[in-house]
């Protein structure tokens, strides 16, 4: 997660969210409604940055964040949001409290293992049968963060949900054809998976 803990990376986040096209147009919109069709409940949302996703999910819903300056922003947003070890001294936010987990542009930057070390420390807080979504950026998505050290596809994402335990309900590419995602930096490769049931 090298680069990613500093304030300088939440900054960068704050600038890219309002930079370019974004200031006229809502680029968001089409990941908001795809967020919100996935009907997640009260989500964990880990590495959760700023809140961009956050922010569309249920008034329920909790962040997580190594990052404490992210942290930080995201309660100054209104949003619910901790580091690790807070999330894990937080009472309503035990095991299986949580209705999913999202883990969105996360695993590209850490290497496989700690990507499943990751998923591992937090899947326990989502009820048996829950949804998991794991998100990374296509191709021309990947080269734009010098902070990104893994390209994850489709098989990348089906390996760490096939190590924890997990049950692929889907694959897609959004918001455009996988084709897109070589020249379409906001493309991402979607996974959607449940928890074992109880």
């Amino acid at each position: 997660m090298s680069g990613t803990e500093s304030s300088d990376y939440t900054q960068r986040l704050a600038r890219l969210e309002s930079s370019g096209i974004k200031r006229l147009l809502p680029t968001q919109a089409p990941y908001r409604w795809n967020l919100k069709r996935l009907a997640l409940g009260r989500v964990l949302d880990v590495g959760c940055g700023i809140g961009r996703n956050l922010l569309n999910c249920g008034p329920e819903s909790v962040g997580v964040d190594h990052n404490a300056t992210s942290v930080a922003t995201c309660r100054e947003r209104g949003l619910t949001a901790y580091t690790p070890d807070e999330l894990a001294r937080a009472e309503d936010c035990g095991p299986g409290s949580f209705d999913s987990l999202l883990c969105a542009h996360v695993l590209e930057h850490m290497d496989e293992e700690l990507g499943n070390s990751i998923l591992a420390q937090y899947l326990p807080l989502v009820k048996p049968g829950g949804s998991v979504v794991l998100i990374c950026p296509q191709e021309a998505g990947y080269k734009t963060d010098a902070t990104h050290v893994r390209f994850v596809d489709f098989d990348g994402l089906r390996a760490h949900a096939e190590k924890a335990g997990l049950t692929v309900e889907r694959t897609y590419s959004f918001p455009f054809a996988r084709s897109v995602g070589k020249a379409f930096p906001y493309n991402e490769f979607i996974l959607v998976a449940r928890t074992p049931a109880a």
